[in-house]
């Protein structure tokens, strides 16, 4: 039987044991709790993570989907409209959170290639409308010039006044509209669609002024100081270019201020400045009409606004063409300068007057013959050297050209350029003709009479006396006198016994007077004034008669009776 002791101790060790096993199984159940107290914490830490990245997702998103729709919804119509209009801005991004993230670099693609895409099919579009309205002009423009051809053949098939008159306002109505649509075809990329020959510039520019509604208030100044004259390939070109300048400087302008128009000739070319007194331009509009007037770029029909204003764009298109310039910029009168400066190689050449006149419309230019006049470069060797300088205006005048080259019997250029010799030269081609003296001697009344007219219209009404002393003296002639050209080479002829044929003397022109001389008009009654104007219609009347039994019969004009 065992002891108590023993037993005791039995129990002892189990209970040391059981505590032992106790604190072990304790300290492992704190352990496994702290463990788990760290996965649970790491859990709710991931929670609350993938919570905020959620939400900042979500937010994105969001942003993503407020920026597409701003994109379809502003920038896009933006994008459509500075197509357009360039001066139109563009808006950028909604959130600046997205600058420079693949985001950005996606949505500015897409507007990269929508604008490329718009651009090709506007330009392919306007490229279609150009040769719509290219054909049509064209097509248009032939008829137009056929219409002015017949209302031309009608002014000179008509005689009645009523009649001229109406035609001419038909034909100037014509012009207008010939100008419009051949604008448009220049816009279009068609060509003038008309070829001339060598022109003076002064001729041209007169010409172009034609072609205006208010032509009567351009003022034209010549101080070109050669015949300076455009090739012929860039005739109609240069023409287009000053009409549209001045049709502007017109429309901008009150009708009752004039428009100034000044031909100028430099070392290398000549210029056409136009100054008008209107409302001017502001900064933007300068600098679009200069883009317009440099022809660099691309124009596009819809760029030309609504209506259309095609004339700065012609003529852009024909700068780039032809190889001229036009400037433009604030005239120092308040309203717009415009300079068309053409070089002059190779555009201008230089024509011998004395083969082909000027006209008399033209403004007369305003040469100092104490300057030596330099030439511009010509298609022609032969007009390249330096022309000497101009004589001084001499108050002798020289004979003027043969009355009968006038009247068909010589050529007036090879008269005019040599005028010592041009007694021999009318003997020589008038030798074998009729005896027409009489009859020349009655047409060089009237031709005096009519230039001493003007010459006293000139100096005003003070000066009336010495046209009408001329009309005198051009009637004595015609009655068998040759008083008024006893002084000429033709009066030692004639006093010898030889032929001659009577010759007039030019009047100076007044530019080239001494403007110091006093001028003294004799006073005059009325009846002497008016049998002198009746010797002034005598001697007219007897020179076209004597000129038409010279000639062969001719067609007879006018409406059938």
């Amino acid at each position: 039987m065992t002891s108590i002791p023993e037993a005791l101790l039995w129990c002892l060790s189990a209970g040391t044991a059981a505590a032992v096993v106790l604190a072990a199984i304790v300290a492992r159940a704190r352990m496994h709790s702290a463990a788990l107290k760290q996965r649970l914490s790491t859990a709710e830490e991931q929670n609350s993570a993938s919570l905020h990245a959620n939400t900042e997702l979500t937010a994105r998103l969001r942003a993503t989907e407020a920026e597409i729709r701003h994109l379809a919804g502003a920038r896009l119509p933006d994008l459509t409209l500075a197509l357009a209009h360039p001066h139109v801005p563009v808006r950028g991004l909604l959130d600046t959170r997205f600058a420079g993230s693949e985001t950005d670099q996606a949505l500015s693609a897409v507007l990269e290639q929508i604008a490329e895409a718009v651009t090709k099919e506007r330009e392919r579009v306007d490229a279609a409308a150009q040769s719509t309205l290219r054909g049509a002009t064209t097509t248009i423009q032939a008829l137009l010039y056929q219409l002015q051809t017949q209302l031309q053949g009608m002014q000179h098939r008509y005689d009645d006044p009523n009649v001229a008159q109406d035609l001419l306002s038909a034909d100037f109505l014509n012009e207008q509209a010939l100008r419009r649509i051949q604008a448009t075809g220049v816009v279009c990329g068609a060509w003038p669609g008309l070829t001339r020959e060598d022109s003076y510039l002064a001729e041209l520019v007169v010409g172009a002024t034609s072609r205006l509604r208010g032509y009567e208030r351009v003022q034209i100044t010549n101080q070109l100081r050669d015949p300076i004259a455009v090739v012929a390939r860039a005739v109609e070109p240069v023409a287009i270019t000053v009409t549209e300048l001045l049709a502007n400087a017109l429309h901008h302008s009150h009708q009752e201020l004039p428009v100034s128009v000044t031909l100028q000739q430099g070392n290398r070319g000549a210029s056409v400045i136009i100054d008008d007194y209107g409302v001017g331009m502001h900064e933007e509009e300068l600098a679009h009409a200069a883009k317009l007037l440099s022809g660099d770029e691309q124009l596009l029909l819809t760029q030309l606004g609504d209506p259309p204003r095609s004339g700065f764009a012609a003529a852009g298109q024909l700068v780039r063409q032809y190889g001229y310039r036009v400037h433009i910029e604030s005239s120092p009168y308040g309203g717009v300068r415009a300079i068309v400066y053409i070089p002059g190689d190779p555009l201008l050449t230089v024509l011998d007057e004395s083969h082909q006149p000027m006209s008399v419309m033209a403004p007369t230019p305003h040469r100092s013959p104490a300057v030596d006049r330099g030439t511009l470069p010509t298609r022609n060797p032969g007009h390249a050297a330096a022309q000497p300088p101009a004589p001084a205006p001499s108050p002798v005048t020289a004979p003027a050209p043969d009355p009968a080259e006038l009247l068909g019997g010589g050529t007036y250029g090879a008269a005019a350029h040599d005028a010592g010799s041009a007694p021999a030269a009318g003997r020589s081609e008038l030798g074998g003709g009729p005896d027409l003296g009489a009859g020349f001697d009655a047409a060089h009344t009237g031709f005096d009479a009519v230039d001493a007219a003007f010459d006293s219209a000139r100096t005003g009404f003070d000066s009336a006396g010495a046209g009408f002393d001329s009309a005198a003296g051009s009637a004595s002639g015609a009655a068998g006198s040759d008083s008024g050209f006893g002084d000429g080479p033709g009066a030692d002829a004639a006093a010898g016994g030889e032929p001659e044929l009577p010759r007039r003397r030019r009047r100076q022109p007044m530019s080239e007077l001494d403007q110091n001389t006093p001028r003294t008009a004799p006073q005059r009654t009325p009846e002497e004034t008016a049998s002198r104007w009746a010797a002034l219609q005598q001697g007219t009347e007897s020179g076209r008669a004597a000129a038409q039994q010279s000639q062969p019969p001719r067609s007879t004009e006018g409406n059938p009776q």
